[in-house]
């Protein structure tokens, strides 16, 4: 179990690294496109291009399906859920620090105005 989240979650946050791959997410979430296409979109071959889906469709963020010739990209079934939990779990901790830190230099600038009225006395 541990071992294919843990497969699932590097696949697809290695997908999600790149920012050409995430260009070609937002692209395809307007709609379908083929390699070709998304290639010129991003001014790459379309070997490279074609890396970049293998690595979003392994990741099951990416379909393809190839009719005659060209092969059309859509967005596929993984929906990063898991993915965002765990993110969110992480957000929840950080955003704990970050109050915690407001409350630090909130008292700080309190102390710090109380030693300026008695100095002005």
């Amino acid at each position: 179990m541990v071992q294919r989240i843990s497969s699932h979650f590097n696949a697809s946050f290695a997908a999600l690294a790149d920012a050409t791959r995430r260009g070609v997410l937002d692209q395809l979430a307007r709609g379908d496109a083929s390699i070709s296409q998304l290639a010129d979109r991003f001014e790459m071959t379309l070997t490279g291009m074609k890396k970049h889906v293998g690595v979003l469709e392994r990741a099951g963020l990416v379909t393809t399906e190839k009719l005659g010739r060209v092969r059309t990209c859509r967005i596929g079934p993984c929906r990063l859920e898991e993915e965002m939990a765990w993110i969110a779990r992480y957000r929840h901790v950080w955003d704990a620090r970050f109050a915690a830190l407001d409350g630090v230099i909130d008292e700080l600038k309190r102390q710090e105005k109380a030693r300026g009225r008695r100095k002005g006395k």
